[in-house]
């Protein structure tokens, strides 16, 4: 996971040091990078050329670095570093199991997965359920 904003790498490490730290044991569980001119928020449409901000964006992308994923917030939103790695964690599942397994809504390593087919068709709730 790599973290992509306009800030320098010392606002960074002053985030992690001062704040991420204090809600995720260990701090930044990710690489962060710069992208001062927002060339790359402009290529993910989450650059805002007004303002010279980026918009808060998550992208989820497999290892031919096709984008499976996403998700944009605006910037008074915080996001969720655990639904975040949720995510992540559920993306790889169904990438390693080439689609034969599927994550449920709030799936987390170890749990139940789903098997797409016809007889899953208006019984995901059943299956879901079952998860718990």
């Amino acid at each position: 996971m790599i973290v992509i904003s306009l800030d320098s790498p010392f606002v960074h490490k002053v985030w992690n040091d001062q704040e991420l730290s204090e809600m995720v044991d260990g701090g930044a569980p990710f690489y962060m990078a710069q992208d001062p001119a927002g060339r790359i928020g402009e290529m993910y449409g989450v650059y805002d050329e007004v303002e010279c901000v980026d918009v808060r964006g998550t992208f989820t992308m497999n290892p031919e670095g096709i984008v499976v994923g996403y998700e944009i917030l605006t910037p008074p939103v915080g996001r969720s570093v655990d639904e975040i790695l949720r995510q992540l964690e559920a993306q790889k599942l169904v990438y390693d199991k080439k689609g034969a397994e599927v994550a449920p809504t709030g799936w987390k390593p170890g749990k139940q997965t789903l098997t797409p087919g016809e007889d899953l068709v208006g019984q995901v709730w059943k299956q879901w359920k079952l998860g718990d």
